[in-house]
């Protein structure tokens, strides 16, 4: 047993930013604890190799989901599982969400989360190609870029929105209107940068910081009404770590409601049904889970252009990773999608509720727990969704065996709202391919296929053949009423010493990728711990 002042379980982008934060005061000792190994796979510094990486037990957790939707059918949720978290293996989109959206948090009774608030922490910890100006920042550790290319398939793609009346721009995020442009990502000379990269990497040497990696937190440890460590595993043996002033869940919106619950702090239901006696009954860890629920739409092309003739076969391969590793530069170097935009799906609506990104290639139908490869054929997918859905799942222990598999239900387009809300985001991406501009390249729909027209149709194919978002959230929402999980400075109610940063205190969806605004939320939570010291 050890003892620290602070002990941080999950070293994704939550626990790499509190480790570098916190650690700053050399007068503490912080405990960095990850699951995973070290991030030394050589396919995290390549963009392209993200695949590969979500396909990986190594790098990536894969998590059942419950049977859902009328076929029953089984998805797996990939979370990170090395050093750097889901930043080590995601697509590196950057987007933050809009000044709404934290105002929207502030709103709900949580103080401190304001877009007055948030915007100089984003400030703060970015390094934008674009350089600075009054919504960006520059020479903060987080490295974010756009590409300088043009291609003529994505020129009309952009081509294609401006058709439809939206701004193209350069900068995504600094404003909040309609719009499309090419992907801001956490990219810099083609190379990821990940929260370990970022934030851990440059830190490493202070003498007050520890990091241990393959170590499997299954439980905190309560005694008097106060958390006082964390109990786990590290190479089949049992670990312990005492923290003297707190304990901070940065796990994420599966893996730290999971803890929670096994250490008797959730649903008293729940913990009853899993065989663990009720410390503290929260009754909403593990409930109102959010997640996207994404649409795939492929076209196949009139030409042979795009990424498919490089990354569809194995020559091809080895020839974009040769241009790679020569300088940085080819399809392995961009990010996931190359373009994204954001649209309304209602003209009478204030500001975007949809999202989509498309990629200049196409993939085949994946097996479950493998990410899709690329086709021969020339082709272009996207995928599309809308931004806030209010469906709520829920993610569930099932035993006091903390490796008894976990009951995740995602509960998509429960509500009338989400239905209709995902019929408008398809018919949307629809007119954006029947453009003029993109229409010349566009042979025909191949999924879900013009066959697909009615409502109920598409829903039910964005239930059949969508994809998750891996985005979840709200699983340990904040707010200020008792049955919130954590309140607005995300101390976890019922006990002292325990605190909650990561997606899971978000108690609705910000419009984007989750890995900025976490970042974000990371780096303020830091002040809020350091301030109660």
């Amino acid at each position: 047993m050890t003892r620290f002042d602070y002990v941080i379980v999950g070293a994704g982008p939550a626990g790499c930013v509190l480790a570098n934060r916190l650690s700053a005061d050399r007068a503490v000792e912080v405990l960095l604890i990850e699951a995973g190994g070290p991030d030394t796979n050589p396919l995290i510094t390549m963009p392209g190799g993200f695949p590969a990486l979500l396909s990986d037990p190594d790098t990536a957790w894969h998590y059942r989901t419950r049977p859902f939707g009328p076929a029953r059918q089984v998805e797996h949720w990939v979370r990170g599982r090395t050093l750097g978290g889901s930043t080590s293996i995601n697509g590196m989109i950057y987007n933050r969400g809009g000044g709404p959206d934290y105002d929207a948090l502030a709103d709900l009774g949580n103080p401190g989360w304001g877009w007055a608030d948030m915007l100089p922490v984003f400030k703060e910890i970015e390094d934008n190609q674009l350089g600075v100006s009054d919504v960006r920042g520059e020479g903060g550790p987080l490295h974010v870029s756009t590409t300088d290319r043009t291609e003529p398939l994505l020129e009309d793609v952009l081509a294609a929105g401006v058709e439809l009346g939206w701004e193209r721009a350069r900068d995504l995020n600094e404003t909040d209107g309609e719009r499309i442009g090419y992907a801001m990502a956490t990219i810099r000379g083609g190379e990821r940068v990940s929260a370990a990269t970022a934030f851990l990497r440059p830190v490493l040497d202070r003498p007050n910081l520890t990091v241990v990696v393959d170590t499997t937190v299954d439980r905190v440890v309560v005694e008097g009404g106060r958390a006082v460590g964390v109990r786990g595993r590290r190479d089949g043996h049992a670990v312990e770590y005492r923290a003297a002033r707190e304990v901070v869940l940065a796990a994420g919106s599966i893996a730290t409601p999971r803890v929670l619950q096994l250490s008797g702090i959730g649903p008293a239901a729940t913990l009853r049904a899993a065989g663990v006696e009720v410390v503290v009954e929260s009754p909403n860890v593990g409930n109102r889970m959010r997640e996207h629920r994404m649409f795939r739409s492929q076209f196949r092309l009139t030409e042979d252009v795009g990424y498919n003739r490089l990354l569809g076969t194995e020559d091809g391969r080895r020839a974009a990773e040769e241009m790679y590793h020569a300088d940085r530069r080819g399809p392995l170097a961009a990010p996931s999608f190359d373009i994204i935009g954001f649209f309304k799906t209602r003209p009478e609506l204030s500001r975007p509720d949809a999202q989509f990104q498309v990629a200049p290639f196409s993939m085949r139908l994946p097996e479950p727990g493998k990410f899709p490869e690329v086709e021969r054929a020339p082709g272009m997918w996207c995928i599309a969704y809308a931004l806030h859905p209010d469906s709520e799942g829920s993610v569930h222990i099932t035993s006091a065996d903390p490796d008894a598999p976990l009951a995740i239900d995602p509960n998509y387009y429960a509500t009338e709202s989400d239905r209709a809300a995902a019929v408008a985001v398809f018919r949307g991406v629809r007119r954006l391919f029947a453009t003029e501009a993109l229409s010349r390249w566009i042979d025909h729909e191949v999924v879900p296929g013009p066959e697909v027209r009615t409502d109920r149709e598409i829903v039910e194919h964005g239930m059949a053949e969508g994809l998750c978002g891996y985005h979840a959230i709200g699983t340990c929402a904040m707010g200020p009423r008792d049955d919130d999980v954590v309140d607005s400075r995300l101390r976890v109610r019922g006990l002292a010493g325990l605190r909650v940063v990561d997606a899971s205190v978000l108690p609705t969806m910000l419009s984007g990728n989750p890995t900025g605004p976490v970042t974000a939320l990371a780096w303020r939570a830091a002040d809020l711990i350091a301030a109660e010291a």
